[in-house]
């Protein structure tokens, strides 16, 4: 049996056959209930924290690369602090040496497939002069080992060790970005470790609370599966000094709005909030002609100009 819960809707695959509630009245019962049979199910299905899991959508193919995007990458391999093996790429600024970039950004994922499947959320960055690091977390894509709360948290960090390894990039240009699940992962494992070189912090789509995000997607029986250890909104104020951008669109309809105004409201100076009015979850900077991508910028200027 399979359950997957934290998708468009809930649904049993048993011997390859899927069953769904009768009506979105019954989902909706389900879902409130939170020690009922499907709660004891799901329980003892997944087991204890088991639930965590079902929060993840990795796949492992590749259907495109940055090739696909008329620009120049390298394959890089790289190991956590278990010693499971990563795997991304690093896209070189278009048209210029490494080195010669305005700076590097290590690029942090959302949730679902690979790594190939995010591509259009930093390509525009190596366009504008940057070169980028993209990867796969633990149990995506190309990258070893299974899905796992605190070690994925740790595959951030590693994503940024492997960059100060780098001899041909400026290791004092460090920026990291990520999106929605990448944002709040990123929150948490530098708010834990900080990385010697970064300047500047830009998050899109990220949520504050696990548990609250079961919630809106699972109601209380998605939250009482999931808990809240390493959620973002404990370590957003130890990011301090370095600069935060809060990037959210207001029509965002997989993150509410709400997340990332409680992540800004718990972060230290100095932070920035782009609340980009027309924005959903995958749109909030390319929306209009890109005319947040072009603030961004701006702003990431300013900073590594200081």
């Amino acid at each position: 049996m399979k359950l997957c819960l934290f998708g468009c809707a809930l649904v049993f695959c048993h011997a390859g056959h899927a069953q769904s509630p009768e009506s979105a009245e019954d989902l909706r019962a389900l879902l409130k209930n939170a020690d009922g049979d499907l709660s004891a199910l799901v329980k003892g299905v997944a087991g204890k924290n088991g639930g965590n899991q079902l929060f993840y959508f990795p796949t492992r193919d590749e259907p495109s690369t940055p090739a696909a995007w008329g620009l120049n990458y390298e394959s890089i391999h790289f190991k956590s602090a278990d010693q499971t093996p990563l795997h991304g790429w690093f896209i070189p600024a278009k048209g210029k040496k490494p080195q010669a970039a305005k700076g590097t950004v290590v690029f942090s994922h959302g949730n679902a497939g690979s790594i190939s499947y995010h591509l259009g959320f930093c390509t525009w960055l190596a366009e504008a002069s940057y070169n980028v690091i993209i990867y796969d977390y633990r149990g995506f894509g190309k990258s070893g080992g299974t899905v796992d709360r605190r070690g994925m948290i740790d595959d951030v960090k590693a994503a940024f060790a492997y960059a100060l390894k780098r001899p041909d990039i400026d290791r004092s240009r460090i920026i990291s970005y990520g999106h929605s699940l990448g944002g709040a992962q990123s929150v948490t494992a530098l708010g834990e470790t900080p990385v010697k070189g970064l300047r500047a912090i830009v998050i899109d789509g990220a949520f504050a609370s696990y548990q609250a995000m079961a919630g809106i997607i699972g109601g209380q029986l998605g939250a009482s599966l999931i808990t809240d250890e390493l959620s973002p909104k404990d370590f957003v104020h130890k990011l301090t000094p370095t600069p935060l951008l809060v990037v959210h669109g207001s029509r965002d309809e997989v993150v509410p709005f709400s997340q990332g105004r409680q992540l800004y409201e718990s972060a230290a100076e100095p932070k920035t909030l782009f609340e980009v009015k027309s924005g959903r979850h995958g749109t909030a900077l390319s929306d209009n002609n890109g005319a947040y991508r072009k603030k961004m910028i701006e702003w990431l200027d300013k900073i590594l100009k200081s």
